[in-house]
């Protein structure tokens, strides 16, 4: 071990770790920091002075005072796709004829709902997801467009219940 030692720091005095390597180990450490002192946080909330903040101390206020970074366009994606991969499981797991469903416009319309009405609501379409596990998805296209969800979606439901309804994208 004593070898490997030497041998290693002489070829650190000769080839030193690349920049990236030896700033992902001290980022490493400062993230473990940050995490201790600032905390992980699920949910928004307010820090010690009053501001609205998520994750580990990111200031998403809105105030004029203390205003926030909010999210940039790629942790907006990057948000957006793990959340669509979670709705993906739910509705495989929960629904078995989901996993039947061939690749395209009708599944995506169904994840889209999903996505939209969150796991309890979109459980509560039984007719509708009766018609969808029997393969009558115009049946299906009509329940969900005659729902209080389809008022509130308008444009929304229109499109999706249409791609349940031919499986092409509007």
């Amino acid at each position: 071990m004593k070898r490997f030692l030497r041998v290693f720091w002489v070829l650190m005095a000769v080839c030193p770790l690349p920049e990236a390597v030896a700033t992902e180990l001290t980022m490493d450490k400062l993230i473990a920091q940050l995490k201790r002192h600032e905390g992980v946080k699920h949910f928004p909330y307010r820090d010690s002075v009053g501001v609205l903040t998520i994750g580990c101390g990111r200031n998403i206020s809105t105030s004029k005072q203390h205003k926030g970074i909010g999210l940039s366009i790629s942790e907006i994606e990057f948000l957006l796709e793990n959340d669509i991969v979670r709705t993906i499981k739910e509705l495989s797991l929960e629904y078995p004829w989901f996993n039947d469903l061939e690749e395209g416009a009708r599944r995506d319309a169904i994840i889209n709902m999903h996505f939209n009405l969150g796991r309890a609501r979109f459980a509560s379409f039984k007719m509708a997801l009766y018609h969808m596990e029997n393969g009558r998805h115009q049946d299906a296209s009509s329940e969900f467009l005659n729902s209080k969800w389809a008022k509130q979606v308008k444009g929304r439901a229109l499109e999706i219940t249409d791609m349940i309804s031919t499986n092409t994208y509007v």
